[in-house]
């Protein structure tokens, strides 16, 4: 007998548009699947304010999606993860997957030279990241590097190559580019920037995102849950055909709904 959830969409929330990179990655893996995915722009960005306040506000978050009838939760943003992803798996009756910086992998790669971790502020001062960095720090060398403002000029305007351009050209002009290895993107608003990321970091160098893990990582506890929709898509047709819901919190909410359609589509994924 099918379990009758399984029609239920799958929640998923950033702070802002940050989240849709991995939005993306899990519509290409389980294309069957519904989604509501919740902006709170009104609140961005996550990364400069307090861990108490990041976690009250993830948990309102969580609490609205959950009212919408979902069937899982992606704490589509490593910040929110790090800070209140315990609290909201105690309050939520369904599988809940959040993000971390993607250390694991970048070691793994077995390269020489420093792994270089981009992510907020509040990311990089989380227990959940610094235990990362203790575990492999006989591995590698691991060099932390806050990104503050990064995220609000993505925010703004994630076209606006001049502004990103000029931001990355400072924030990397005190690195030694021969010595880097790996670019671990540790929020997922860089990984809508990341051509431009590669480009000024000096082009040949390994970047990874912890957005397909987590996609696995949903499609693995949904199928152990039995709340895989068993309808089947053609996931070879492009583009992919998506049924989901927005939920702006701020201000401009249509032009943020705009946004977020246009970015999937470069993607190849149609919202329906």
């Amino acid at each position: 007998m099918e379990n009758s959830k399984t029609k239920l969409p799958i929640g998923v929330f950033d702070s802002g548009i940050g989240g849709i990179s991995v939005l993306a990655e899990i519509i290409k893996m389980l294309p069957s699947e519904r989604f509501v995915y919740f902006a709170d722009t009104i609140h961005s960005p996550y990364g400069t304010k307090s861990e108490d306040v990041v976690r009250t506000l993830s948990i309102k978050v969580a609490e609205f999606l959950a009212l919408m009838g979902i069937k899982s939760l992606v704490i589509a943003c490593n910040t929110a993860t790090s800070a209140a992803i315990h609290e909201i798996r105690k309050i939520c009756p369904f599988p809940v997957v959040g993000m971390e910086p993607a250390l694991k992998p970048a070691v793994e790669l077995g390269l020489n030279g420093k792994i270089l971790v981009m992510a907020t502020p509040l990311t990089l001062k989380s227990k959940k990241f610094n235990d990362l960095v203790l575990h492999y720090k006989h591995r590698a060398e691991i060099v932390p590097i806050p990104c503050v403002g990064l995220v609000e000029i993505i925010e703004r305007d994630h076209s606006c190559r001049r502004e990103i351009e000029e931001y990355l050209s400072h924030l990397f002009s005190s690195i030694h580019k021969g010595d880097i290895s790996v670019i671990v993107l540790g929020c997922t608003h860089y990984v809508l920037i990341k051509r431009e990321i590669l480009h000024a970091a000096g082009g040949n160098i390994a970047i990874i995102d912890g957005n397909c893990g987590t996609a696995r990582h949903l499609q693995a506890m949904l199928q152990n849950a039995c709340l895989l929709n068993t309808d089947v898509a053609e996931r070879s047709h492009i583009p992919i055909k998506s049924q989901i819901t927005f939920y702006i919190s701020g201000v401009e909410k249509e032009k943020r709904i705009t946004q977020c359609r246009q970015l999937l589509q470069k993607e190849g994924i149609v919202c329906e």
